[in-house]
């Protein structure tokens, strides 16, 4: 799988659906059809998918920043401090994982 750049992400714009466009280990782009970009993590716990986190909007965090808030939330992953958690609706404070990577 390539990785994003810079010039894939300007150009991304709006669809009828929610689209996403995935960097690797778990970071994605996600496009909403309001036009809202953001970015977001996924990741596994006990072999089990997460829901994913969103760790910042676009443009305030730029590409670089977010592979680093990645970086930064996989290691609380490895560590513990976000735990695994089924269904759509929990809220992210039970998982430890909230938009907080953000620079």
């Amino acid at each position: 799988m390539s990785k994003l750049t810079a010039v894939q992400i300007r150009q991304a714009k709006p669809k009828d659906k929610p689209y996403k466009l995935p960097d690797g280990q778990g970071l994605y782009f996600h496009v909403a059809e309001s036009g809202k970009s953001t970015w977001r993590y996924r990741f596994r716990v006990d072999g089990k998918e997460s829901t994913c986190c969103v760790l910042g909007e676009y443009p305030d965090m730029s590409l670089e920043q977010a592979r680093k808030a990645r970086a930064e939330a996989r290691e609380q992953v490895k560590a513990g401090k976000i735990r695994h958690m089924s269904g759509r609706r929990k809220s992210r404070r039970r998982t430890g994982c909230r938009s907080g990577f953000r620079r």
